[in-house]
């Protein structure tokens, strides 16, 4: 870890935290992105920036927009999709990288999409992770389609007012509620009813998992005692205006290379429609570069940090085709 250099770089506006190691400078190593998700930071890609960095790629894994040492604007409407990807592309120029390799996780996997779809000229190929590529639905709004689905007691509902899920966070300690999110290993769509408290959410039993070190939970925790939620959150509460802004792409396809990896064990595999959707052609209608798509069995959410190894060698093994 002590390899890895941190920088501050002004992209877009803002502050943003990156680390990186490998090449630097004039170096023209291949360089690899990575995108964390929700409640990550650039920390969640530590073993796959050391795995890929040791076979001669550049990795680079920024603090996104809200997150860590990363600027978080106030707005609620500063959290597009547009806003994160411009981040992304200005920081690219900032590196002096024309085309590079994507790595996304979680929120991370939906940001990385749409990289893909507006920017497909800066991207050499993508491995995503967890989140299945969603096409935009023109005759529903995500939030809207997310009640009919699943009811307003689904987290994501749930997240929507400001203020509220921060009150819910708040209401255990940090290293608590990030113990919760890592050793999450429930299938079922997390919903809560409307007349249960969020913090419910952070009730004890927390069995950490053997993945996760105190260490790691103090790394995590440290930063977003210091920030909050509220930048994380903002992800959520802006994505009907995300919706509304991206009209244009309805029923564009992403046109880079792609992998794409998720465990048997996610919740977002689980959810209605989804392996359909991922093992009987319909993502790879909108995704018509998809190559592969790996089930890791036994494989909860975080994979790149619950089964590290086997996700820097997934990485690799399509990377070094390019």
């Amino acid at each position: 870890m002590d390899q890895i250099v941190h920088k501050n770089i002004t992209v877009n506006g803002i502050n943003m935290h990156v680390a990186e190691i490998g090449g630097g400078g004039e170096d023209q190593s291949p360089a690899i992105l990575f995108l964390h998700g929700f409640p990550e930071l650039w920390y969640s890609w530590r073993h796959q920036m050391l795995h890929l960095s040791s076979k001669g790629y550049r990795c680079i894994a920024p603090d996104l927009r809200g997150y860590g040492e990363t600027d978080a604007p106030p707005s609620v409407t500063s959290y597009t999709y547009l806003h994160i990807v411009g981040d992304l592309v200005a920081l690219l120029d900032a590196l002096g990288l024309e085309r590079v390799f994507l790595v996304g996780h979680d929120w991370g996997a939906i940001i990385a999409w749409w990289f893909c779809m507006l920017r497909p000229d800066r991207i050499i190929g993508l491995v995503n992770t967890s989140v299945a590529f969603q096409p935009r639905n023109p005759l529903a709004k995500p939030i809207e389609g997310y009640r009919a689905l699943l009811g307003d007691g689904f987290y994501i509902c749930r997240f929507q007012e400001p203020g509220k899920a921060e009150e819910a966070f708040a209401s255990a300690e940090i290293a608590v509620v990030i113990k919760k999110f890592f050793s999450g290993r429930e299938q079922k769509p997390p919903c809560i009813p409307l007349e249960i408290n969020l913090g419910a959410l952070f009730q004890p039993p927390v069995e950490m998992p053997s993945w996760l070190t105190e260490d790691d939970v103090n790394y995590y925790a440290t930063h977003f005692q210091k920030t909050g939620f509220t930048g994380g959150l903002n992800y959520y509460r802006a994505m009907d205006l995300s919706w509304e802004l991206t009209a244009p792409w309805t029923g564009s396809e992403i046109k880079v290379p792609v992998k794409f990896i998720v465990g048997d064990f996610d919740l977002t595999y689980h959810m209605p429609g989804v392996q359909d959707y991922l093992h009987n052609g319909g993502m790879k209608k909108y995704v018509p570069l998809l190559e592969e798509i790996v089930v890791m069995e036994g494989v909860g959410h975080f994979l790149n940090q619950e089964n590290p190894e086997d996700v820097s060698e997934h990485i690799y093994d399509f990377i070094k085709k390019f």
